[in-house]
């Protein structure tokens, strides 16, 4: 009677039981998330670097990163669910596809002429870098729907922001998570090229052009961003993939 007054508790805690399926899974979950953390640390003492420096490159690099991919997760998806179909998906999907082509970087002069070395810059490189993934596993995804779900909806009378919740917003989300992970993992090069290239004073990009001389701190500095990446896709992002996909196929 317990097992199943249990199970049934766990039905109604939302995403977090559907991502995590038990607590302890996610107190694992939580434990590897601090990993990078604990190898910086480590590391800022073995290589004789400056532990708040460290860190504080560390955090600024990650909250640009997120503050970008908040912009274009929005601006993509947005613009995914207004043009994957009709006659407006004819004209604007070729168009995006050219744009998305378009070589970021060779825009790099004349941004960086118009903002200087500032986080205006690399927040914009980030954006259009990060969003074109996410625009086109939307648009694919919402391709992929069943022509039967929008004649239920266009018979249930959905419409506005009810359209958007019950519909659209689920429909999606599977291509929104899988455009994230692909977005955010083109993000993190071009976050620490783009620092690099822009000068900046503070972030990864400029904790590794100030030891590039040495390959030992370069080379342990690449293995715990590498580190940090992981243990952000276990914490996050595998696991809402896998909740995401499961809740499409109920």
């Amino acid at each position: 009677m317990r097992s199943t007054h249990h199970s049934h508790h766990v039905r109604h805690m939302g995403i977090g039981a559907g991502v995590y399926k038990t607590w302890r899974h996610l107190a694992l979950t939580l434990f590897i998330v601090f990993l990078p953390f604990l190898f910086f640390l480590l590391f800022s003492r073995a290589a004789n670097l400056a532990t708040g420096e460290l860190f504080t490159n560390v955090f600024i690099s990650v909250a640009r990163l997120f503050f970008a991919y908040v912009i274009a997760a929005a601006l993509g998806w947005l613009i995914a669910v207004n043009v994957y179909r009709g006659k407006v998906s004819s004209v604007a999907l070729p168009i995006f596809d050219v744009l998305q082509s378009f070589p970021t970087f060779a825009l790099l002069p004349i941004v960086t002429l118009a903002w200087g070395k500032s986080e205006k810059t690399i927040i914009f490189f980030l954006v259009i870098t990060i969003i074109w993934p996410i625009f086109f596993t939307v648009v694919s995804q919402l391709k992929l729907l069943k022509s039967e779900w929008q004649e239920v909806v266009q018979i249930s009378g959905l419409s506005g922001i009810a359209y958007l919740k019950y519909y659209l917003w689920p429909a999606s989300l599977p291509g929104l998570i899988t455009g994230s992970i692909i977005g955010l993992g083109e993000g993190w090069e071009a976050l620490v090229a783009t620092e690099i290239i822009v000068n900046h004073p503070v972030g990864l990009g400029s904790f590794f052009q100030s030891n590039s001389q040495n390959p030992y701190i370069t080379g342990l500095g690449i293995f715990g961003l590498l580190l940090l990446i992981f243990c952000v896709n276990k914490l996050i992002w595998l696991p809402l993939l896998d909740w995401s996909h499961q809740r499409s196929e109920e």
